[in-house]
């Protein structure tokens, strides 16, 4: 069964590859300039060179990844640093070079804040630090780049402002809601929030950081300019298509196993909140249906996708998903089979892709209690040696939690 759970992964990453979702919805016209980031942005960016030859790119992706044949920036991600700040620099400077016939053709992915780093107003160490904050706050993704939108000159639709040429973006979402605005915080999107939300965050997750505060501050008394917002007229050059999200990765993973025989119900692709509350709500929802069938009759295969949050309070290391599986090991007294990970293979700082429950892991009685409170997930998934290492699978469709009850 164990071998059953990595297959269906494997397989509905193979079935989600972002080449493929890519070269589907290429526009008929040959662009000008393609630019591509995120975790997936070099089988993006290949799929369009196999479509139009020879044009000209600029591709940024994490460092560690590798793109042969390509030329591109390396940065660093979660964090930003120097090479980020580069990449930005580069892509506006390209952005504000091309005439109003121009078309882009953008491929944007998850991981795109990080790798395209402009900051306004603050310097990039003050960025990076308040970033690694923002992380370890437990703020959603959507505050997180609220933040970050409004403290750059490249994100919150920033981007499309700094050209007057036409836009296409194809997005491959990580984000719950598949909302364009927050994919790599949207440099070529429209953006709903404001300063005052973004100064209202910080108040909120109790962070200082005095030169951001200024900046946003400066923001709300109209002394500095808002990101694009939903009536710009900036916006009628601008297209665009979501061409992979999670639940295209949870679908492909349903298909497989049922094609296995085994039934299989996707309960969402939109779960976000605190891991811990996450992983109760699931252990809540397999004691009812062992208990009483309801919602669903048992055996059965539960998928559920989304983005977590962790808050970290304690000296230990792993990801979101490891605490989901750890906090999920911690409510239930039955043993289960289950498998949680990243879709770009790298969950948190664990370097895992994740981990797996098993009956095994229950056999060995390990006391979850002190793991949780130094959030060390990943030494409990050490102790309990089931580990997911895959390394940087070159997309990132958001988490993929998959889970038997039997």
């Amino acid at each position: 069964m164990e071998a059953l759970l990595k297959e269906a992964f494997l397989d509905a990453l193979k079935a989600t590859d972002p080449y493929r979702l890519t070269a589907k919805h290429l526009p008929p016209w040959r662009p000008d300039l393609v630019l591509a980031v995120g975790k997936a942005a070099a089988p993006m960016l290949q799929a369009a060179l196999d479509r139009y030859g020879e044009v000209p790119y600029h591709l940024t992706l994490p460092k560690g990844q590798k793109a042969p044949g390509l030329k591109a920036v390396f940065a660093r991600h979660p964090v930003p640093d120097e090479e980020s700040a580069r990449a930005a620099e580069e892509v506006l400077s390209l952005l504000q070079g091309l005439s109003p016939r121009a078309r882009v053709l953008a491929l944007v992915s998850g991981g795109g804040s990080a790798l395209w780093c402009a900051p306004l107003g603050i310097s990039l160490e003050e960025k990076r630090a308040l970033t690694e904050a923002l992380l370890k706050s437990g703020a959603s993704i959507h505050e997180m780049n609220a933040v970050r939108k409004h403290l750059s000159q490249i994100k919150g639709g920033r981007a499309l402002l700094a050209t007057r040429a036409k836009v296409h973006v194809l997005l491959l979402s990580d984000v719950p809601g598949d909302d364009p605005s927050v994919i790599a915080s949207g440099p070529f999107h429209p953006d709903p929030t404001t300063y005052a939300e973004a100064l209202a965050l910080l108040d909120r997750y109790g962070l200082a950081f005095p030169g951001a505060r200024a900046v946003l501050r400066q923001g709300v008394e109209g002394r500095l300019p808002e990101t694009l917002k939903p009536q710009d007229p900036a916006l009628r050059r601008l297209a665009w298509r979501l061409v992979g999200t999670n639940l295209h990765l949870l679908r492909a993973a349903q298909r497989f196993l049922r094609a296995q025989g085994f039934r299989a119900a996707v309960l969402s692709d939109r779960f976000g909140g605190e891991a811990r509350a996450l992983a109760r709500f699931h252990a809540e929802l397999i004691e009812a249906i062992r208990a009483h069938g309801v919602p669903f009759r048992k055996p059965l295969f539960l998928l559920s996708g989304g983005e977590a949050q962790v808050r970290v309070v304690g000296r230990g290391r792993g990801g979101r998903n490891l605490e989901f599986l750890l906090a999920l090991y911690a409510h239930l007294k039955t043993p289960l089979y289950a498998l949680a990970a990243d879709s770009d293979g790298l969950d948190g700082n664990s370097g895992a892709a994740g981990a797996l429950l098993t009956p095994a892991v229950w056999e060995k009685g390990l006391d979850p209690r002190p793991f949780l409170e130094e959030n060390d997930s990943l030494g409990f998934f050490q102790e309990a040696g089931t580990l997911l290492r895959t390394g940087p699978t070159g997309t990132n469709l958001n988490d993929f939690r998959l889970l038997l009850v039997d």
